[in-house]
């Protein structure tokens, strides 16, 4: 019963199970987790962000065993638990959640280092960790593109 649910989370409640792009698809789970809960203080975000890093390993490291792929497509967990990292301290304003959204998606396909090598390493930790480092670098770019974004078109 534990392992089931812990499937289920994984693919992102069957998300993950899309035939195209499931890691794009699973993501916009990550984007109705933040919806849901955007409105707590700047330590609620973080320990919501925290919270869903954690989430990953365990939950990606049954899978991978489940599946006998390295970070099976049907993996989606990583993606979604990760999302509310590339959000924290940014508000809950519809281009933002694009820019975010788009922003996660690019730099966990491109990989910047150390997120490629991350990728190799064993069970879920190496399913998981990628997309660690790819949400910090989405985090930095996101709040660099909305400093800019404020400054430029809503100066005060």
């Amino acid at each position: 019963m534990v392992k089931r649910f812990t499937l289920l989370l994984a693919t992102g409640f069957g998300l993950g199970l899309s035939p195209v792009a499931s890691g794009t698809v699973g993501t916009l789970l990550g984007v109705a987790l933040v919806t849901a809960t955007w409105s707590v203080s700047l330590a609620g975000q973080i320990g919501i962000a925290v919270a869903g890093v954690l989430l990953t390993l365990p939950i990606c490291n049954v899978a991978e065993q489940h599946f006998g792929v390295k970070d099976d497509g049907r993996i989606v967990a990583d993606e979604y638990l990760t999302f509310p990292l590339c959000m924290v301290g940014l508000p809950l304003e519809p281009w933002v959640l694009v820019m975010a959204f788009l922003s996660h998606r690019v730099l966990d396909i491109i990989k910047p280092p150390p997120a490629r090598g991350a990728q190799n390493w064993a069970g879920g930790l190496g399913v998981a960790a990628d997309d660690w480092f790819s949400s910090l670098y989405s985090l930095a770019a996101n709040h660099a593109m909305y400093y800019v974004v404020v400054r430029v078109f809503f100066p005060q």
